[in-house]
């Protein structure tokens, strides 16, 4: 059974063995055979053993290859941690936008009722300046029918001079 153990970022293999004498243990139960040791019970079908000297590339390679899984790891819960600090940057951006926003939003309502208060008393005064317009529509109307009938009667009169 392999047991890992971190150790500054790297990963050793404890191998656990047991080691049962042959009188111990009766025919029936888990009892192997070691080709050096003797009998032992074994939780797995691996020839390993803990004490037994190892291939030094076998070694090796599995050194780099916890190495290289620790190396992984290391960097995907890096990446993870930075996109948690990204977001959590956005999100204080975000914060900060829609912040200025609500203010932006509530000085143009503000704006809105103080100028919609403005039209409101200007109202009587717009109101005046609508009648005055009607009033100098009606006087320009006037005054047109009081050109053509001034130009009607000195036609006349020059005629009743021509005769």
């Amino acid at each position: 059974m392999g047991l890992f153990e971190p150790s500054t970022r790297r990963w050793k293999i404890n191998a656990i063995s047991a080691v049962v004498m042959a009188d111990d243990c009766d025919s029936e139960g888990g009892v192997t055979d070691s080709p050096k040791k003797g009998p032992t019970l074994s939780t797995s079908t691996s020839s390993f053993e803990a004490l037994d000297p190892h291939d030094p590339n076998l070694s090796r390679l599995a050194t780099t290859m916890f190495q290289k899984t620790a190396d992984y790891l290391f960097g995907e819960l890096t990446a993870t941690q930075e996109d948690y600090r990204l977001l959590e940057s956005m999100n204080r951006v975000t914060i900060t936008k829609y912040s200025d926003m609500k203010q932006i939003a509530g000085n143009v309502a503000r704006t809105m009722i103080d100028l919609n208060e403005k039209y409101k008393n200007l109202q009587p005064y717009l109101e005046q300046i609508d009648q005055i317009e009607d009033s100098v529509t009606k006087l320009e109307q006037a005054a047109y029918k009081l050109d053509a009938y001034s130009k009607r009667l000195e036609a006349r009169l020059k005629n009743l001079e021509k005769r």
